[in-house]
């Protein structure tokens, strides 16, 4: 019997269809590796980068900060790596010193063109590492420290991943997550075309976009990077605990959810939500209230009635702890569903990826960037530029999620004689540059000053990544959501009129280097916080939409980019005030790691377990991949489990210098004994270093008596 095509391509289907059922493993497109890695800055004595407040100095820990590392590899070993960091954004110098640190091991497997790396802009992490004055200003200048942990610990997450590539299947899903975040400038994102908001349901990007990697052999997870627009300042500007704020938190729910039975911080799979276009986006969804009356702040400044107060945003929670655990759990949750869904049958929402990986990276010099823009108001395309670097007088007033100092307020296009007086002594802008940057007042001229080094960058990296119809923009600042929107909709467009295929796109932001904010030209002539940060003036984004356009264009048709003029190099010229640690002591008779105040005999879950211990400076050893503190358990054959470190949320560990010229230290050390805590016999125990006056660090031990949990 002979069979028709019909019937043999029958048969094909359902022998298709028995191996999928019988967890036959397909061909895999692809190889990834997961790594994570602490990268944990000095936890005291260090300012923290985001609300630029020289008050918000380090005390302790509260989440550790950790790089989380994918790289991806198709069938003809084409390679990209892409790097979420618990970090306020990320610097063009980190970037160079994590390659040089790869480039030893691999040679030129890893280069600018092939990794992003992405800061996830959590407000409560040490500064000091951009080497642009501005933005480490208020942590008294560069800060060694601060810079080679995350040198560290990206270049070691990145080893990590090479090290545990695997045969994989990538798939990408979407979903809704409401009550998480709000439009913190409305009014300027009311000023884009009413039919361009008509196409959008909300003034803020709601869709969380994850990309899956699950093992070819059983389809069982093992890392997703969750891309969702949203400030991670849930922590606020009192904060002084190191944290990775609401992003940072919501990975390690969705880590400690697929690696059972794992401390924080180990585990194979690996989750990372990453930054996207936040610029406008805050997470204090009850709104901006004025301080003393509760009532609404004005929309275009923020400013409130004399005798009312600052205007501040806050929620969804009673505190500023409780808001980031209600946060992080809503994206958690979206992100638990998604996995849950199912990728490897195609039984939820996710979509396989397929085709091969590409990448693009150029230099531009946004200074002397020009295009072709078409104006609104005159109905003609006119030929557009950009501007030296420059800060306006709304950069000054911050935020609703941080206000700054003084009586300067959001929405200003007037300057002030005064003011300009100020800024003309540090840097005295031309005519060109205040015609350029209009209607943004110039507060700082930043692209003259140069003393003692360049305050903000004018070079810049511009980058993609594109793992088959997937495509990562990495953008060196932070979007807003219109302006993300655009940039999105313009990379797809090109792809696409380039002879490519129709990409799903997603805004990586915060990444390789830092220039502050990218608003929309509608959005710029209101001069909001956001506007008055755009750098280059009121055609930035234009300029970026452009440059990108190009970018996508050139991987398509798979040409090559001129590398473009890179960043200087000034480290040799970098200013740090920061003083290291002189020395460490102990009060007479008593000795480090001794237990000034002892924990309860007993408590009941849900009760908080304090101790305080004589200690050393926590800046002697930043304990990357260790703790300074484990909670323990007395097991049954006598042995110790650690249950918890100084990484767990339930965790809190806080440092003060109690006598600076004796070199005299306590630390407090808490945990909330969590509702799932197992009845037993506990301990904490505490590890440090201390710096001898005569010279050395040296290690030391303390540890508790014995507690029993109910």
């Amino acid at each position: 019997m002979r069979w028709s095509r019909m019937e043999w391509r029958t048969l094909a289907v359902w022998v298709l269809l028995g191996m999928l059922a019988g967890g036959v493993t397909l061909s895999a497109a692809y190889k990834v590796g997961v790594g994570r890695a602490d990268c944990t800055g000095p936890s005291v004595e260090i300012t923290f980068m985001g609300y630029a407040q020289l008050t918000q100095r380090g005390t302790g820990i509260h989440l550790r900060q950790y790089a989380r590392s994918y790289v991806i590899e198709d069938e003809e070993g084409a390679r990209v790596v892409f790097v979420s960091v618990d970090a306020g954004m990320m610097g063009h110098a980190v970037k160079r010193d994590v390659l040089a640190v790869l480039q030893k091991k691999y040679g030129e497997l890893y280069t600018h063109a092939n990794v992003v790396i992405s800061g996830s802009h959590t407000h409560s992490t040490p500064g000091g590492f951009l080497m642009y004055l501005l933005y480490d200003l208020t942590s008294l200048g560069f800060v060694p420290e601060t810079f080679n942990a995350l040198v560290h610990g990206i270049a070691q997450s990145v080893i990590r991943a090479h090290n545990n590539m695997v045969e994989a299947r990538i798939y990408a899903a979407e979903t809704e997550v409401l009550g998480a975040n709000i439009n913190r400038s409305p009014s300027a994102y009311e000023n884009n075309p009413p039919e361009e908001r008509a196409q959008y349901r909300h003034n803020v990007d709601k869709t969380l976009v994850q990309l899956q990697f699950v093992h070819a052999r059983d389809g069982t997870p093992f890392g997703a990077i969750n891309w969702y627009a949203v400030h991670p300042t849930s922590m606020n500007n009192t904060n002084r605990l190191v944290s990775s704020d609401n992003v940072g938190l919501a990975a390690i729910m969705l880590e400690q959810e697929r690696n059972p039975g794992a401390l924080v911080g180990k585990g194979e799979f690996v989750g990372a939500f990453a930054s996207s276009n936040l610029g406008d986006s805050s997470p204090n969804i009850n709104g901006p209230k004025c301080e003393k009356t509760g009532l609404p702040c004005d929309v275009l400044t923020s400013s409130c009635p004399a005798g009312a107060g600052a205007c501040f945003a806050s929620g969804p929670g009673r505190d500023m702890y409780e808001s980031t655990q209600i946060v992080a759990e809503r994206l958690y949750r979206a992100a638990s569903g998604l996995l849950a869904a199912g990728g490897a049958g195609g039984a939820g929402e996710a979509r396989e990826v397929t085709g091969p990986v590409r990448f693009v990276h150029q230099y531009v010099d946004m200074t002397t960037a020009e295009t072709v823009h078409f104006d609104r108001a005159t109905r003609s395309a006119v030929r557009v530029r950009g501007c030296l670097p420059a800060m306006g007088y709304s950069f000054a007033a911050g935020t609703t999620d941080g206000p700054g100092a003084f009586d300067f307020q959001q929405g200003t296009i007037t300057d002030n004689v005064l003011w300009n007086a100020v800024r003309d002594f540090i840097a005295e802008p031309t005519q060109d540059d205040k015609e350029c940057q209009a209607p943004k007042p110039i507060l700082l001229a930043t692209g003259r000053a140069r003393f003692p080094y360049d305050w903000q960058p004018k070079a810049v990296p511009t980058q993609l990544l594109l793992v088959g119809d997937f495509a990562m923009a990495a953008v060196p600042g932070e979007f807003t959501t219109m302006a993300g929107r655009r940039m999105r909709g313009a990379v797809a467009r090109a792809s696409v009129a380039a002879g490519g295929r129709d990409l799903q796109v997603v805004v990586a932001g915060l990444s390789n280097m830092y220039t502050s904010y990218i608003t929309t030209p509608e959005e710029y002539e209101i001069q909001r916080y956001e506007g008055a940060s755009t750098l280059y003036g009121p055609h930035t984004l234009t300029l970026y939409l452009e440059q990108y356009g190009k970018l996508v264009g050139a991987v398509v048709r798979n040409e090559s980019v001129p590398a473009g003029p890179s960043p200087p190099y000034e480290d040799d010229k970098q200013i740090s005030l920061t003083t290291g640690v002189i020395f460490d002591s102990h009060p007479l008779g008593k000795d480090f790691g001794e237990v000034k105040l002892q924990p309860e005999p007993a408590y009941d879950r849900g009760g908080t377990v304090s101790a305080v211990f004589i200690a050393g400076n926590p800046r002697n050893n930043l304990m990357h991949d260790k703790s300074f503190f484990t909670v323990e358990q007395l097991q049954p054959d006598g042995t110790w489990s650690v249950v918890a470190t100084d990484a767990n949320w339930e965790t809190r560990f806080r440092w003060e210098r109690t006598s600076t010229i004796l070199g005299f230290s306590d630390i407090e050390f808490s945990w909330t004994i969590g509702a799932n805590t197992a009845p037993g016999t506990y301990r904490i125990r505490h590890f440090g270093y201390y710096r001898y006056i005569l010279g050395g660090i040296y290690p030391y031990v303390g540890a508790t008596n014995t507690f029993s949990v109910n």
